[in-house]
């Protein structure tokens, strides 16, 4: 449905000097699906969403939507944001504050001079939508941050855009409103089968709404998967070290088996079941566990043959009421486990942990694509 190819776009910083904010960034968006744009701040993924908005014009690449060309530097077009008709709701929200509720809906649609019955059939239908249509006379300024947010979606949708583009819309608000209103928009997103491009800095946020994720750094698109593939195999240090919390073991391979290879490392011998295919013997390498996949025990594990064994200390640990936060001392590093409440290990008691090879992910090596 978006498509979007080779695309750069440059701006000059103060000094005069051109920073490239966006380089050689290229992905697809199935219709119907939420695609989200995941990165720290400054790596070019609200760039990248205004480019394709047309508030931002690339140097060069091209954008097409639903076989619409709506920017492409080789054939010279450049579509007017205002005639692209996507919808975009801004992390600030640009509610009008001066309008009630259905006037910040109806404003767009009376623009484009609909006549009234169908501007207030349109509105009141996607206020219903958004549960807001008990307050269809309120004033913008007295509504909720959960309630603002809502209405911008409204203004958005009333116009049925082919494409809606979301810019951090949850990010100002608190942790509780900012959970129920990722399920809101999910079910909304889901129910109306809008495509849309959503941008955020929150992993967990991404993770929970997305249908797939292209992770960004430094104005270039470093993977792109479905939350859980960007979480369980992250291509490269970067995309394990931003999405989540986890834990990397340096080591050098040791030897190579038929669906693994083992690794001489500061916790010991570890064997990994991912990036076999690219690596040899004496490789230099780094690897990824998840604090939730070092399984802790206070006996010595009944091991599966293969699995990963290891005799530790407990260095420090927080409750966290639904889980502990464990850090284990293993040879010479300090590993972060996660674990039930229920166990009880004093600081400074051995335990022992158990990681199985699937979980421990290969993320940086010196052959490309390891």
């Amino acid at each position: 449905m978006l498509s979007v190819r080779s695309l750069f776009t440059e701006y000059a910083n103060e000094r005069g000097e051109a920073v490239k904010a966006v380089q050689d960034v290229s992905f697809e968006v199935p219709e119907g699906k939420l695609f989200t744009l995941l990165g720290p701040s400054g790596c070019g993924k609200t760039t990248t969403l205004r480019s394709i908005a047309g508030l931002e014009r690339p140097r060069s690449g091209e954008i097409e939507v639903s076989g619409r060309t709506v920017y492409s530097s080789e054939k010279r077009i450049f579509v007017a944001p205002n005639k692209r008709k996507f919808g975009m709701v801004f992390q600030s929200y640009a509610i009008w504050p001066h309008m009630n509720v259905f006037k910040n809906v109806a404003f767009p649609l009376e623009v484009r001079r609909l006549a009234k019955k169908e501007i207030r059939e349109k509105v009141m239908r996607v206020l219903e939508t958004v549960a807001l249509a008990d307050l269809v006379d309120r004033d913008a300024t007295k509504l909720s941050g959960g309630q603002q947010q809502r209405l911008a979606l409204a203004r958005a949708l009333v116009m049925e855009p082919p494409l809606l583009l979301l810019d951090e819309p949850l990010s100002n608000l608190d942790a509780k409103l900012r959970d129920r209103m990722r399920t809101e928009l999910k079910r909304l997103q889901r129910e109306l089968n809008l495509t849309t491009v959503y941008v955020t800095h929150d992993q967990s946020e991404a993770l929970a709404l997305s249908h797939e994720i292209a992770v960004m750094d430094e104005g270039r698109v470093v993977q792109v998967g479905t939350p859980r593939q960007i979480y369980q195999q992250p291509h490269g240090k970067f995309v394990a070290d931003f999405v989540g919390t986890t834990n990397f073991i340096d080591g050098v391979v040791t030897a190579l088996d038929v669906d693994r290879c083992i690794v001489s490392s500061g916790i010991g011998v570890l064997r990994a079941n991912f990036g076999t295919d690219n690596i040899s013997q004496n490789t230099p390498v780094t690897v990824s566990v998840r604090p939730e996949d070092v399984e802790l025990s206070e006996t010595p594990p009944a091991a599966a043959d293969g699995d990963n064994v290891y005799k530790g200390t407990v260095s420090a640990k927080d409750f966290l009421g639904d889980y502990l936060d464990f850090r284990v001392q293993v040879g010479e590093i300090e590993l972060l486990a996660k674990a039930h409440p229920s166990l009880r290990t004093p600081t400074g008691d051995p335990i022992y942990l158990r990681i199985k090879p699937e979980k421990c992910v290969i993320v940086e090596c010196p052959v490309t694509d390891c």
